[in-house]
């Protein structure tokens, strides 16, 4: 009984509490962030979802989210409260189905799977893709990679904590895809990092 209250509870709370407001600077967050590429930037708002997702991924969750974007979850995110407090919220439906996917959720150290696996886009029609929303431990002082492309004048370094051992083979399969692809945002606490299809990566040679 009080396993269930808590879950029954944990589905109806956590949201924003001024939502117009809130999503409206999660978004303005994620524009500069996905214009920018590889700059650590804060969110600006924060949910309390249920765990293991996070304060960041729930408030982007909340803000890009609806019942036109199916979402799609890894089984520790599926076994908790979290698909019940999605679909409270934000009217997303979840689907098992991975190519059917607009938004894809990745708690900080879940297994993540291939990305060719999601809806990559057409040539015709690019933006029909999928956005990977992936937490990490933190957004700097991991491993140095090199990144360049749109919105990066010359290069960056960016430094993630917590992506996968094969995440740089990953992003060049996705890239070798362009103009299809999937983005991705990395999340750690509240604060976002950026990376769109566009964006070429490399280790930094030391």
């Amino acid at each position: 009984m009080g396993g269930q209250a808590e879950i029954h509870a944990s589905t109806y709370a956590g949201a924003f509490s001024d939502p117009v407001f809130q999503s409206q600077s999660v978004f303005r967050s994620l524009m500069d962030a996905m214009a920018c590429p590889g700059t650590i930037m804060p969110l600006g708002a924060s949910a309390n979802p249920p765990a293991p997702l996070g304060a960041g991924a729930g408030a982007i969750a909340l803000t890009l989210c609806d019942d036109g974007t199916p979402v799609w979850l890894t089984n520790a995110l599926l076994q908790s409260s979290v698909p019940a407090w999605l679909s409270f919220h934000t009217s997303a439906p979840v689907t098992d189905v991975k190519p059917e996917a607009r938004f894809v959720f990745i708690e900080a150290g879940g297994l993540v799977p291939g990305f060719d696996q999601f809806a990559l886009g057409a040539q015709e029609y690019p933006d029909r893709s999928a956005t990977l929303v992936l937490e990490i431990a933190s957004l700097d002082g991991g491993s140095e990679f090199v990144a360049d492309g749109p919105g990066i004048k010359g290069e960056t370094i960016v430094a993630p904590i917590g992506l996968p051992d094969i995440f740089l083979i990953l992003w060049r399969e996705n890239r070798a895809q362009f103009p299809r692809g999937v983005d991705l945002i990395l999340v750690s606490g509240t604060n976002v990092l950026c990376l769109p299809r566009t964006t070429k990566l490399r280790r930094r040679e030391v």
